[in-house]
């Protein structure tokens, strides 16, 4: 059956949000959700058509989504409601009380599959089909009366008890995925089923612990932008509201604390007082993202203004250059400022998630380019990687050095194994990543009735009120970014086109239109041309793609002395496959770049990508003692100056490490 078919048999007479019962408040009209330069688009007024981006989805929906939903059918996340339905003595299947999430996070991706305008001309499986209604319906009809649903508190005996320990029950997590999931059903297909479960669980959290309730808030931040999202599709201010308790309670110690001290849960201090992201860095990042909806909804100028701060310094002093996030594998957590081990990143796909969750809320609310920066960075890189090529494996933390003897550890499991894993006991990356992958559009572009922003480069078609386009390009592995007006209005509309950071002076770009130099100002990371377009113009920018060596802060004693390489956004490594010696006898002096034949290995589909090659010696230690004499090295390193040869070896995108056998790599090399 394909998508449209679907919509129209199983959609097309649901009831609508304005059918739910409301227990707790009226409705209102809905929220406006505008920012400095304009409104988001997102399906269907953007439309990937090819590229990397549009690959991505394609490979999500014709590999990825099928796997991650026979696993969740193997593993029993699915049959954990059914047992709540048709069985209610069988036991819970797995260990953790948040496994609901992974139906609700994949099915938010399947709405945006099914949904998507050219689903007659490449059909959605049947089987993804049935397995929507399949979930609908159960998820539906496993709901108490009272409007509570987590399987892991139902059924005889439940697995846990209900509202019994908020920093640990993850029971609000789950209710901010399942809103995340109907809110995407009600939006792409006019399915109002879910959002009726939605509300009716939103509702029974809002009597338990809003103005008039406990003054508690869930140990895992995460429901905060789904109440903010409720609203905005309901027009209900008693989820917003909700969202502003629960962020404004946080750091008030509430919660009961055990395994891991306050600052782990971000339970310290009020969150207008923290002094830098901590703790479990999905929790963080999450937490900021919610935060930032209420500062946006509320007009919270305090609020947003420390979001800010806590996002700049973030990027300045916890970012891996690949953008992951969180230096700890005890806790899941950030460390220290500058406390950036490569070989001991945790950097949780679920975490690059979250940011840049938080990143694109913080650019649509004070249209800042460089917040686009990081998040473009964190989304080919530490996001990206998460994924392999087959779109059936995953890293869930994604270290950017791999020693001889490492073996990949995974969460709180043992062992593990050498490269990506089909699927894991704490499941929470693979669906997350179905989810954003579905919903890249979304990140593309904003527009007002005057003008259309350029957020990030790819392939597509956008529609918005003032301008339509088509952009062509081959970003991130090739510069030139062509527009091309397909329909305008009668009066001058501005395009802003984004200029990365890593561009260098704005006055440098070969812009152009209809071959002419276009007529632009300059304006904190962006290009404006603002004319009279005509159907049919093209505007063509093109982007100084060269291969750049970087260095770290001196700070980050793990990299200090090391350099890296990177070609627009995309950072690169070295793998053993390709290097002339033991990768971690490299040693890096210098860099080139080239357009090379791709294969179809690294990026699946054959064509022109760009190249980089390095240029290393290869070094072996100058002592096999752990901790050697410093005069007795200098003079064994002079000694081999003379005997040392320059090669030429390729070097690999991150996101693509790991796809062919087990083997060391390393981002960071050493310089001379």
């Amino acid at each position: 059956m394909s998508g449209q078919a679907a919509k129209d048999s199983a959609w097309g007479n649901v009831s609508s949000p304005t059918s739910v019962e409301r227990p707790c408040a009226p409705r209102s009209s809905a929220t406006a959700i505008t920012g400095p330069l304009g409104g988001a688009l997102g399906a269907p007024d953007v439309h990937l058509r090819d590229g990397l981006l549009a690959h991505w989805q394609h490979r999500n929906l014709r590999s990825t989504l099928p796997h991650v939903v026979e696993q969740l059918r193997h593993a029993g996340n699915l049959a954990n409601f059914r047992r709540i339905v048709e069985n209610p003595e069988v036991p819970y299947a797995g260990a953790y009380p948040f496994l609901d999430t992974d139906v609700y996070k994949t099915l938010e991706g399947l709405v945006y599959e099914l949904a998507r305008p050219d689903t007659e001309s490449e059909p959605v499986a049947a089987s993804l089909v049935d397995f929507y209604e399949e979930a609908v319906d159960l998820i539906s009809r496993a709901q108490a009366p009272d409007g509570y649903l987590g399987t892991a508190f139902q059924g005889i005996p439940p697995l846990r008890e209900q509202w019994a320990d908020l920093a640990w029950s993850h029971e609000m997590y789950n209710l901010g995925h399942l809103v995340q999931a109907a809110v995407a059903a009600s939006r792409q297909l006019g399915d109002a089923r879910l959002l009726g479960v939605a509300c009716r669980f939103a509702d029974l959290v809002v009597c338990r612990y809003g103005d008039d309730g406990e003054a508690l808030y869930g140990g895992h931040p995460e429901v905060e932008m789904a109440l903010v999202e409720l609203h905005r599709e309901t027009g209900d201010p008693v989820y917003l509201r909700q969202a502003q308790l629960f962020i404004d309670r946080r750091g008030t110690g509430a919660l009961t604390h055990s395994v891991f001290p306050p600052e782990y849960f971000q339970d310290a201090v009020p969150l207008r007082e923290l002094d830098s992201v901590t703790g479990h860095a999905v929790r963080m990042v999450y937490l900021a993202a919610g935060a930032t909806d209420v500062a946006r909804e509320t007009e919270d100028a305090e609020l947003l203004e420390h979001l800010e701060y806590l996002w700049d310094d973030m990027v300045a002093t916890k970012s891996y250059l690949t953008g992951g996030l969180g230096a700890r594998h005890s806790d899941e957590a950030f460390g220290d400022r500058y406390e950036l081990p490569s070989e001991r990143a945790y950097a949780e796909t679920c975490a690059a998630i979250g940011a840049m969750q938080w990143g694109w809320r913080l650019f649509v609310t004070t249209g800042r380019a460089d917040v686009l920066d990081a998040y473009e960075r964190i989304l080919y890189n530490a996001y990206a990687v998460g994924l392999a090529n087959n779109g059936k494996a995953f890293f869930y933390d994604n270290p950017l050095q791999r020693r001889p003897d490492h073996e990949q550890r995974s969460g709180a499991e043992t062992g593990g194994a050498e490269l990506r894993r089909g699927w894991f006991g704490c499941a929470c990356c693979p669906p997350n990543l179905v989810r954003w992958m579905a919903q890249l559009q979304d990140h593309v572009a904003v527009a007002d009735e005057s003008s259309l922003t350029l957020a990030l480069y790819a392939s597509c078609r956008i529609a918005s009120q003032a301008l339509d386009v088509d952009v062509a390009t081959g970003y991130p592995f090739d510069g030139l970014v062509a527009v091309t007006v397909t329909r305008t209005v009668d009066r001058p509309v501005t395009l802003r086109l984004r200029v990365p950071g890593w561009a260098g002076a704005a006055a440098g770009l070969d812009l152009t239109v209809e071959g002419e130099p276009a007529k632009a100002r300059f304006e904190k990371g962006w290009v404006l041309v603002t004319r009279q377009w005509s159907v049919g113009e093209a505007l063509s920018l093109r982007l100084p793609l060269e291969a750049r060596m970087v260095t770290s802060h001196p700070y980050v004693d793990a990299t200090r002395g090391a350099a890296a390489v990177l070609r627009g956004p995309l950072v690169y490594c070295a793998e053993q496959q390709d290097a002339p010696g033991a990768v971690d006898d490299l040693v890096l002096v210098g860099v080139e770049s080239h357009e090379r034949a791709d294969d179809g290995v690294f990026t699946g589909r054959p064509g022109l990508t760009g190249g980089v090659d390095a240029l290393v010696e290869t070094r072996a230690p100058a002592s096999s003692a752990l901790y050697p004499d410093l005069d007795a090295v200098a003079v064994s390193i002079d000694a081999s100056d003379a005997a040392a040869a320059v090669q030429r070896m390729p070097l690999v995108p991150y996101f693509q490490w790991g796809n062919r056998e087990p083997g060391p790599m390393r981002v960071w090399l050493r310089q001379k």
